[in-house]
């Protein structure tokens, strides 16, 4: 199973054609948004309770699997995986859609302090055009 999170500008509907495209694959791919977006506001909330948010989710999702997740998300998403997962919570893997290395306009305050404290594999996957990864 493999856990998606959204970006700080979407939701997980925005994650729904890939959790399709890896459905016919075999992957079973289990997408939410954080407590802000279901709310309907805009601004992210602050990385705590993105984290207590993700962590719920991804309790629930090993509980009613029995196996661990592979986390993963989008840009905001995916940071927030990488987190949780560094700070040991019993997943498989980490995936990362766009990771978001720097914040916009700052790529001298990287955000990769925790990476190394993960250990599970890991894939980043960006495209052509991101400014952030």
């Amino acid at each position: 199973m493999l856990l998606l999170a959204p970006g700080a500008g979407t939701s997980r509907r925005h994650l729904a054609s890939l959790a399709d495209r890896l459905a016919v694959r075999g992957i079973t791919v289990a997408a939410f948004d954080y407590p802000y977006r279901a709310e309907g506001r805009r601004a992210p909330d602050r990385a705590a309770t993105l984290l207590a948010a993700h962590r719920a989710v991804a309790e629930a999702v090993a509980a009613s699997t029995g196996s661990r997740p592979v986390l993963g998300g989008r840009s905001m998403g995916g940071r927030m995986a990488t987190l949780l997962a560094a700070d040991g919570f019993p997943t498989s893997g980490v995936v990362c859609l766009a990771y978001p290395l720097h914040p916009a306009g700052r790529p001298d305050r990287l955000r990769v302090e925790h990476l190394p404290r993960v250990g599970v594999p890991m894939l980043f996957v960006r495209g052509g055009r991101d400014r952030l990864a």
